[in-house]
């Protein structure tokens, strides 16, 4: 909910219409061929969506708020938030590298990185060897793909309800959008005010870190290690070809977008 402080609406329209289509087409085909390509490895429709959304979105967060509306279960979770994090440390550490032999100009390596790597923290690792500039810009992309995982988790849970209508609303239907990413959605909201004072915007940003470490620690306590093991090859297949997909689709958009 916090990392909804951390950009406001007028900052995601300052990106322009340009970046913001870009982001919103990486994500839809991202999660896309990731749910196909875990259709083709046969993983089960709850891992596959989990990791479509993971990688699309925002990782942990995005997994976490998919999961009812996926039905999926811990050992889900667990390799789902193992294989964005994994992939995502690598792409923290390529992306800077591949940054001056592509030609990409600073924004266009921030835009980047806010548009494929999948955590938060990663993005600004990533984007901290370029400067405070090309951070700001990389978060505020970022952010961008996190305040679409609304729609997207209330897509998915209406198609569920449609392909089961006479399922019972009490104790199994999750919300349309749990209540997390709308205190997320409130939380840019009142950023966009201006009513927040700089001082409070740091003490977040530091509670942020806390909230997220101990949601993270929380999710890894219910997980069995055995779990991340089993059937691997296919997962780490989809995962290594959806992280392709996230980057090459983001890179041949800001190409097309020009400098």
């Amino acid at each position: 909910m916090l990392l909804g402080f951390s950009v406001s609406f007028g900052a995601i329209a300052g990106l322009g219409l340009g970046t913001i289509g870009l982001v919103l087409v990486t994500l839809l085909v991202t999660l896309l061929v990731t749910l196909w390509l875990g259709q083709r490895a046969r993983l089960s429709t709850a891992r596959s969506l989990l990791l479509g959304t993971g990688f699309a979105i925002c990782g942990a967060s995005a997994i976490a708020a998919m999961q009812d509306a996926a039905g999926a279960d811990e050992e889900d979770v667990a390799v789902g938030v193992a294989m964005v994090t994994l992939f995502g440390t690598v792409a923290m550490v390529l992306l800077p590298l591949l940054a001056h032999p592509l030609g990409l100009s600073d924004a266009q390596f921030g835009i980047w990185a806010g548009a494929s790597i999948q955590e938060v923290g990663q993005v600004v690792a990533a984007a901290g060897a370029g400067g405070a500039a090309v951070v700001a810009v990389a978060v505020v992309v970022k952010l961008t793909r996190v305040l679409l995982l609304a729609p997207v988790v209330a897509a998915v849970n209406v198609r569920r309800r449609m392909a089961d209508p006479d399922q019972s609303v009490a104790g199994k239907r999750p919300p349309l959008v749990p209540l997390f990413v709308l205190g997320f959605l409130a939380c840019v909201a009142f950023r966009s005010t201006g009513v927040v004072p700089a001082g409070a915007l740091e003490v977040i940003s530091q509670v942020q870190v806390v909230a997220l470490g101990a949601a993270l620690f929380g999710m890894g306590a219910g997980v069995r290690i055995s779990a991340l093991f089993r059937r691997s090859g296919p997962v780490l297949v989809v995962a290594t070809l959806s992280t392709l997909v996230v980057t090459g689709i983001s890179l041949a958009g800001i190409v097309l977008l020009g400098p």
